[in-house]
């Protein structure tokens, strides 16, 4: 996911990029932990940091990996120098809000035939699925063969989403409100109003935010329009 981007943030910070749970070359972890538990997540991330002797860090993640970037500032605001969060799916945020439910209604329908693909246990189909229906429809072909393979990689993550029994725990504005780092929200021109509202939730809840819209990016930013995410969040990281 980070290999293109990795030099250039090397060349400024120490860089340390990690496959959380179910992500390849992992299997389904044996616990079940899925792929959108976030404060799970978040855990295996603090206890990473403990682990390398990282004190502090700034937390740079997308889509999924972003909810568990959130979960880890809001449970440990000390060990977090800023946060450069792309389109993190923390639905949770939605609630209250006066479109919420329809946009809840819509990404559900629109993810409904990847997770029946899944359920079946046709893992390949459901991947290419998913990423139509977060990324656009035909995004799946349209992407490199490298990327296709990443995708396939990362099956196991959708399993583990069908077959855990451990429930998601929500994501919402109080949690967000102890975020006391300061936090870079991006988001693609071309992504769906369901991730477009999160950010203005997230906008309005965090203390210390600012916001990019990344032109001719969709849902994954980092690998739609690499260089103006790339500098986004290179400019960023300068100022903290």
């Amino acid at each position: 996911m980070w290999r293109d981007l990795l030099p250039s943030f090397a060349a400024h910070y120490r860089v340390v990029s990690y496959s959380r749970r179910n992500r390849f070359p992992d299997p389904v972890s044996a616990e079940g932990t899925p792929d959108g538990a976030g404060d799970l997540h978040a855990e295996d991330l603090a206890a990473l940091l403990r682990s390398l002797g990282i004190e502090r860090a700034h937390v740079v993640a997308h889509s999924s990996g972003a909810v568990a970037a959130l979960f880890f500032a809001s449970r440990y605001p000390g060990m977090v120098r800023s946060l450069a969060l792309n389109e993190p799916p923390a639905a949770g945020l939605l609630a209250g809000t006066p479109d919420g439910q329809s946009l809840l209604r819509e990404q559900g329908q629109r993810l409904a035939p990847a997770r029946s693909a899944f359920a079946a246990g046709d893992l390949n189909h459901g991947v290419r699925l998913f990423v139509d229906a977060v990324r656009g429809a035909g995004a799946f072909d349209r992407q490199p063969e490298a990327d296709q393979r990443m995708a396939l990689d990362n099956a196991a993550s959708h399993l583990a989403d069908q077959v855990s029994t451990h429930p998601r725990a929500p994501f919402g504005c109080d949690a967000a409100s102890r975020i006391s780092a300061p936090v870079l929200l991006t988001g693609g021109d071309r992504s769906t109003p369901f991730f477009a509202a999160i950010l203005d939730a997230l906008e309005r809840c965090l203390a210390d935010s600012e916001r990019a819209t990344v032109a001719g990016a969709a849902h994954n930013v980092p690998g739609d329009a690499p260089e103006a995410y790339r500098d986004a969040v290179l400019a960023f990281l300068a100022r903290h």
